[in-house]
Protein backbone atom coordinates (compact mmCIF):
# COMPACT_ATOMS: atom_id res chain seq x y z
CA UNK A 1 0.00 0.00 0.00
CA UNK A 2 1.29 3.43 -0.92
CA UNK A 3 1.50 5.84 2.02
CA UNK A 4 3.15 9.19 2.64
CA UNK A 5 6.37 7.62 3.90
CA UNK A 6 6.75 5.36 0.88
CA UNK A 7 5.86 8.18 -1.47
CA UNK A 8 8.49 10.48 0.01
CA UNK A 9 11.21 7.86 -0.25
CA UNK A 10 13.14 7.70 -3.49
CA UNK A 11 14.77 4.65 -5.04
CA UNK A 12 17.55 3.02 -3.09
CA UNK A 13 21.15 3.46 -4.12
CA UNK A 14 23.37 6.50 -4.65
CA UNK A 15 21.54 9.62 -5.75
CA UNK A 16 23.04 12.93 -6.80
CA UNK A 17 20.01 15.24 -7.14
CA UNK A 18 22.09 18.31 -7.90
CA UNK A 19 23.45 17.19 -11.24
CA UNK A 20 24.71 19.47 -13.96
CA UNK A 21 21.43 18.90 -15.79
CA UNK A 22 19.46 20.12 -12.80
CA UNK A 23 21.77 23.07 -12.18
CA UNK A 24 21.34 24.16 -15.80
CA UNK A 25 17.55 23.87 -15.50
CA UNK A 26 17.47 26.00 -12.34
CA UNK A 27 19.83 28.58 -13.86
CA UNK A 28 17.66 28.78 -16.99
CA UNK A 29 14.60 29.48 -14.87
CA UNK A 30 16.26 32.09 -12.64
CA UNK A 31 17.68 33.83 -15.72
CA UNK A 32 14.13 34.94 -16.50
CA UNK A 33 14.25 37.26 -13.47
CA UNK A 34 16.38 40.30 -12.79
CA UNK A 35 17.27 42.49 -9.83
CA UNK A 36 15.23 42.23 -6.64
CA UNK A 37 12.67 39.72 -8.03
CA UNK A 38 15.53 37.34 -8.80
CA UNK A 39 17.01 37.64 -5.31
CA UNK A 40 13.58 37.02 -3.76
CA UNK A 41 12.83 34.11 -6.10
CA UNK A 42 16.09 32.27 -5.47
CA UNK A 43 15.08 31.12 -1.98
CA UNK A 44 11.94 29.28 -3.12
CA UNK A 45 13.66 26.78 -5.48
CA UNK A 46 16.28 26.29 -2.79
CA UNK A 47 13.58 25.21 -0.31
CA UNK A 48 12.06 22.76 -2.79
CA UNK A 49 15.42 21.28 -3.80
CA UNK A 50 16.36 20.87 -0.14
CA UNK A 51 13.09 19.00 0.44
CA UNK A 52 13.85 16.71 -2.51
CA UNK A 53 17.39 16.07 -1.30
CA UNK A 54 16.12 15.28 2.19
CA UNK A 55 13.81 12.62 0.77
CA UNK A 56 16.30 11.17 -1.72
CA UNK A 57 14.21 12.39 -4.65
CA UNK A 58 15.59 13.54 -7.98
CA UNK A 59 13.64 16.76 -8.75
CA UNK A 60 13.68 15.96 -12.47
CA UNK A 61 12.09 12.56 -11.73
CA UNK A 62 9.39 13.92 -9.41
CA UNK A 63 5.77 13.12 -10.17
CA UNK A 64 2.51 14.84 -9.30
CA UNK A 65 1.99 12.88 -6.01
CA UNK A 66 5.42 14.04 -4.81
CA UNK A 67 4.42 17.67 -5.35
CA UNK A 68 1.09 17.08 -3.62
CA UNK A 69 3.06 15.71 -0.66
CA UNK A 70 5.35 18.76 -0.66
CA UNK A 71 2.33 21.08 -0.49
CA UNK A 72 0.77 18.94 2.25
CA UNK A 73 3.95 19.25 4.32
CA UNK A 74 4.06 23.03 3.95
CA UNK A 75 0.42 23.31 5.03
CA UNK A 76 0.08 20.63 7.71
CA UNK A 77 3.59 20.28 9.13
CA UNK A 78 5.16 23.70 8.70
CA UNK A 79 1.83 25.52 9.03
CA UNK A 80 2.65 28.06 6.33
CA UNK A 81 -0.04 30.46 5.19
CA UNK A 82 -1.90 29.66 1.95
CA UNK A 83 -0.38 32.71 0.26
CA UNK A 84 3.15 31.52 1.12
CA UNK A 85 2.42 27.98 -0.06
CA UNK A 86 0.89 29.27 -3.29
CA UNK A 87 3.85 31.57 -3.96
CA UNK A 88 6.44 28.88 -3.31
CA UNK A 89 4.65 26.35 -5.43
CA UNK A 90 4.17 28.82 -8.28
CA UNK A 91 7.97 29.09 -8.43
CA UNK A 92 8.27 25.30 -8.48
CA UNK A 93 5.65 25.10 -11.24
CA UNK A 94 7.51 27.77 -13.20
CA UNK A 95 10.73 25.79 -12.88
CA UNK A 96 9.08 22.69 -14.34
CA UNK A 97 7.39 24.76 -17.05
CA UNK A 98 10.81 26.05 -18.10
CA UNK A 99 12.13 22.47 -18.15
CA UNK A 100 9.34 21.53 -20.58
CA UNK A 101 10.09 24.52 -22.81
CA UNK A 102 13.79 23.63 -22.89
CA UNK A 103 13.13 19.97 -23.64
CA UNK A 104 14.48 18.73 -20.30
CA UNK A 105 11.11 17.13 -19.44
CA UNK A 106 8.28 15.93 -21.65
CA UNK A 107 5.58 17.25 -19.35
CA UNK A 108 5.37 19.15 -16.08
CA UNK A 109 4.48 17.15 -12.95
CA UNK A 110 3.02 20.35 -11.48
CA UNK A 111 0.42 20.76 -14.21
CA UNK A 112 -2.57 19.33 -12.32
CA UNK A 113 -1.47 19.89 -8.73
CA UNK A 114 -4.11 21.54 -6.57
CA UNK A 115 -2.99 24.75 -4.90
CA UNK A 116 -4.43 26.23 -1.70
CA UNK A 117 -7.09 28.88 -2.15
CA UNK A 118 -5.79 32.40 -1.52
CA UNK A 119 -8.26 35.19 -0.67
CA UNK A 120 -8.47 37.98 -3.24
CA UNK A 121 -8.03 40.74 -0.67
CA UNK A 122 -5.00 41.10 1.56
CA UNK A 123 -5.74 40.20 5.21
CA UNK A 124 -2.70 42.16 6.40
CA UNK A 125 -3.46 45.03 8.74
CA UNK A 126 -1.08 47.87 9.49
CA UNK A 127 0.01 49.15 12.87
CA UNK A 128 -2.17 51.70 14.60
CA UNK A 129 -0.85 55.26 14.88
CA UNK A 130 0.26 54.72 18.48
CA UNK A 131 1.88 51.38 17.67
CA UNK A 132 3.81 52.94 14.82
CA UNK A 133 4.96 55.80 17.06
CA UNK A 134 6.19 53.25 19.62
CA UNK A 135 7.98 51.29 16.89
CA UNK A 136 9.69 54.46 15.62
CA UNK A 137 10.81 55.31 19.15
CA UNK A 138 12.26 51.83 19.69
CA UNK A 139 14.05 52.00 16.34
CA UNK A 140 15.43 55.47 17.12
CA UNK A 141 16.82 54.23 20.44
CA UNK A 142 18.36 51.09 18.93
CA UNK A 143 22.14 50.85 18.93
CA UNK A 144 21.97 49.83 15.27
CA UNK A 145 21.21 52.91 13.10
CA UNK A 146 20.01 50.64 10.29
CA UNK A 147 16.98 49.71 12.41
CA UNK A 148 15.73 53.30 12.34
CA UNK A 149 16.45 53.56 8.62
CA UNK A 150 14.55 50.32 7.94
CA UNK A 151 11.43 51.45 9.77
CA UNK A 152 11.58 54.91 8.18
CA UNK A 153 12.02 53.60 4.63
CA UNK A 154 9.19 51.09 4.94
CA UNK A 155 6.75 52.99 7.13
CA UNK A 156 7.36 56.60 6.07
CA UNK A 157 8.19 56.09 2.38
CA UNK A 158 5.87 53.15 1.77
CA UNK A 159 8.59 51.06 0.15
CA UNK A 160 8.29 47.31 -0.21
CA UNK A 161 11.05 44.98 0.87
CA UNK A 162 13.03 46.11 -2.19
CA UNK A 163 14.30 48.84 0.15
CA UNK A 164 16.92 46.32 1.31
CA UNK A 165 18.36 46.33 -2.23
CA UNK A 166 18.98 50.09 -2.19
CA UNK A 167 22.62 51.16 -2.38
CA UNK A 168 24.34 54.35 -1.31
CA UNK A 169 24.88 55.09 -5.01
CA UNK A 170 21.09 55.20 -5.43
CA UNK A 171 20.90 58.41 -3.37
CA UNK A 172 20.88 61.58 -5.43
CA UNK A 173 19.13 64.84 -6.28
CA UNK A 174 16.48 65.59 -8.87
CA UNK A 175 15.21 69.14 -9.52
CA UNK A 176 16.55 70.29 -6.19
CA UNK A 177 14.97 67.46 -4.24
CA UNK A 178 16.81 64.63 -2.59
CA UNK A 179 15.63 61.29 -3.99
CA UNK A 180 16.23 57.58 -3.66
CA UNK A 181 16.35 55.44 -6.79
CA UNK A 182 14.41 52.24 -6.17
CA UNK A 183 13.82 49.24 -8.41
CA UNK A 184 10.21 48.23 -7.83
CA UNK A 185 8.24 45.30 -9.16
CA UNK A 186 9.90 43.73 -12.18
CA UNK A 187 12.52 46.12 -13.54
CA UNK A 188 10.55 49.34 -13.01
CA UNK A 189 12.76 52.10 -11.58
CA UNK A 190 11.20 54.95 -9.62
CA UNK A 191 12.61 58.03 -7.90
CA UNK A 192 11.24 58.37 -4.37
CA UNK A 193 11.48 61.87 -2.85
CA UNK A 194 13.10 61.84 0.58
CA UNK A 195 11.61 64.03 3.32
CA UNK A 196 14.38 65.78 5.26
CA UNK A 197 13.76 63.69 8.38
CA UNK A 198 14.03 60.41 6.45
CA UNK A 199 17.12 61.69 4.63
CA UNK A 200 18.82 62.37 7.96
CA UNK A 201 17.96 58.88 9.19
CA UNK A 202 19.43 57.33 6.05
CA UNK A 203 22.57 59.47 6.38
CA UNK A 204 22.97 58.24 9.93
CA UNK A 205 22.74 54.59 8.83
CA UNK A 206 25.24 55.16 6.01
CA UNK A 207 27.75 56.98 8.21
CA UNK A 208 31.21 57.43 6.65
CA UNK A 209 30.65 54.71 4.04
CA UNK A 210 30.86 55.87 0.41
CA UNK A 211 29.50 52.77 -1.29
CA UNK A 212 27.64 49.57 -0.62
CA UNK A 213 24.13 48.86 0.66
CA UNK A 214 22.22 51.37 2.77
CA UNK A 215 20.84 48.75 5.15
CA UNK A 216 23.25 46.32 6.81
CA UNK A 217 22.57 43.29 8.96
CA UNK A 218 24.31 42.54 12.24
CA UNK A 219 27.24 40.98 10.37
CA UNK A 220 27.88 44.03 8.22
CA UNK A 221 26.48 42.48 5.03
CA UNK A 222 23.44 43.57 3.04
CA UNK A 223 20.20 43.16 4.95
CA UNK A 224 17.83 40.74 3.21
CA UNK A 225 14.09 40.26 3.74
CA UNK A 226 14.65 37.58 6.39
CA UNK A 227 16.99 39.79 8.42
CA UNK A 228 14.56 42.71 8.03
CA UNK A 229 11.70 40.59 9.37
CA UNK A 230 13.76 39.51 12.37
CA UNK A 231 14.76 43.10 13.12
CA UNK A 232 11.15 44.32 12.94
CA UNK A 233 9.95 41.59 15.29
CA UNK A 234 12.64 42.46 17.83
CA UNK A 235 11.79 46.15 17.59
CA UNK A 236 8.07 45.43 17.99
CA UNK A 237 8.85 43.35 21.09
CA UNK A 238 11.05 46.12 22.51
CA UNK A 239 8.31 48.68 21.82
CA UNK A 240 5.67 46.55 23.50
CA UNK A 241 3.65 46.36 20.31
CA UNK A 242 1.24 43.43 20.44
CA UNK A 243 1.06 42.41 16.79
CA UNK A 244 0.10 38.99 15.48
CA UNK A 245 3.07 38.96 13.15
CA UNK A 246 5.35 41.92 12.50
CA UNK A 247 6.86 41.77 9.03
CA UNK A 248 7.94 44.35 6.43
CA UNK A 249 4.67 44.43 4.50
CA UNK A 250 2.80 45.50 7.64
CA UNK A 251 4.70 48.78 7.52
CA UNK A 252 3.60 49.36 3.94
CA UNK A 253 -0.01 48.93 5.03
CA UNK A 254 0.72 51.31 7.92
CA UNK A 255 2.00 53.89 5.42
CA UNK A 256 -1.25 53.65 3.46
CA UNK A 257 -3.71 53.91 6.37
CA UNK A 258 -1.87 56.06 8.93
CA UNK A 259 -0.85 59.73 8.80
CA UNK A 260 2.84 60.47 8.98
CA UNK A 261 3.92 61.12 12.57
CA UNK A 262 5.34 64.48 13.51
CA UNK A 263 8.99 64.34 14.52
Amino acid sequence: MLNLTNLASGPSGPLAPFTDRLRLAVAAYLARFKGTPRRCTESDPRCYLAWCAGHGLDPLAAQRPHLELCIWRMQEVRRLKPSTVSRRFSVTAGLYRTCVMDGVLEHSPAEHVRRPAVPAGSPTLGFTHLQFEALLTAARQSHNPCDFALVAMLGLLGLRIEATAADIADLGEEHGHRVLRVCGEGTKVVLVPLPPAVGRVIDRSVGPRACGPILLNSRGARMDRHAATRRLRRLAEAAGVQAARAHPHVLRHTYVISPAPAW
